[in-house]
């Protein structure tokens, strides 16, 4: 048998589709490049950037973006063993307009369903999943079924084994109601070590956007460590020991905001399997969400070693 993964990732995957024209509405736009895409896709190939040993647990279409998926998470250096294939739905593509410093639509296009929500319990190694060094998981990997129901029976068969990390990724309109994804996230939280989310997604969660209440909320519901992203403001975490972490940005100038989060996540598992503590790794995954945040893309442009140790050594 070969041995454990270092970091073990599960949700939505896609073709992300960047302009290169900054600035422009996206009827305007006239040439896009394509990147893989996906949130929990994305932080498998930041892990692996940094040397994690990563796979992701997810589905594409019947289609040639399968092929490109898999192709490029092995470029990447991610194992994409368990990337399935739905004979009916297509692989998702997501558009995007970047208008820095702070406004970053998407459009995507996953309907009627995209594949990664039609994952079930067959499609997880349990005995992998338990034995990875870090398990993560996504808010939107809870919307619908069979998604939900398999990435709650993965989490069952992880039994909080340490790191067992939710992201609370909260995208909207993938939910029919913030209350809906309340009642999910709050199910899937008492089944993890550790809970990541910006200000918008905390809110989501446990009803209030300050960061010290919300890490607090959090830690009620059953997690050891809560991390709240703050953006601008840096990022704030709490842990059940009593460790108050509150560290501020690494400003570098932005264009596209919209990996800096997926840098965040991948930077932070890599941190945790290494061993190193919480204000350390919380210090990377700053470091890397803000150079992604710097740059066009998301998997194509996540940070090496060299690129997060001169972010840090850069002037506030």
């Amino acid at each position: 048998m070969s041995a454990p993964f270092d970091v073990i990732t599960t949700g939505r995957v896609g073709v992300d589709l960047y302009p290169e024209q900054i600035g422009v509405a996206l009827a305007d736009v006239r040439t896009f490049a394509k990147s893989l895409g996906g949130s929990p896709t994305n932080v498998a190939v930041a892990a692996a950037r940094l040397g994690s040993r990563s796979a992701v647990v997810t589905k594409v279409g019947d289609d040639p973006f399968g092929p490109f998926v898999r192709t490029a998470l092995e470029g990447f250096g991610v194992d994409a063993r368990w990337v399935g294939t739905d004979p009916e739905l297509r692989t998702p593509i997501v558009f995007c307009e970047v208008h820095p410093p702070d406004r970053f639509p998407l459009l995507f296009y996953r309907e009627p369903k995209a594949p990664d929500m039609n994952l079930t319990p067959a499609d997880f190694d349990l005995d992998a999943v338990r034995d990875a060094g870090l398990f993560w998981t996504t808010g939107t990997g809870l919307s619908d079924e069979p998604s939900r129901g398999a990435v709650l029976t993965a989490l069952e068969a992880r039994g909080r084994k340490a790191f067992t990390v939710h992201d609370l990724d909260h995208r909207p309109m993938f939910w029919p109601s913030d209350a809906e994804a309340r009642r999910w996230a709050r199910t899937a939280l008492p089944h993890v070590t550790v809970a990541v989310g910006n200000q918008d997604e905390v809110e989501m969660a446990v009803g209030t956007r300050d960061p010290e209440a919300a890490a607090e909320a959090l830690l009620e519901l059953g997690v050891e460590v809560a991390v709240v992203k703050r953006g601008g403001e840096g990022v704030f975490a709490r842990t059940a020991r009593g460790e108050r972490i509150d560290l501020p940005p690494v400003r570098l100038r932005v264009l596209n905001g919209l990996g800096a989060g997926d840098a965040f996540g991948g930077a932070l598992c890599h941190s945790l399997v290494s061993g190193w503590d919480l204000e350390r790794a919380l210090r990377t995954a700053n470091a890397a969400g803000a150079i992604v945040a710097s740059r066009l893309a998301c998997a194509d442009d996540m940070p090496t070693h060299d690129d997060i140790e001169d972010a840090l050594r850069c002037p506030a």
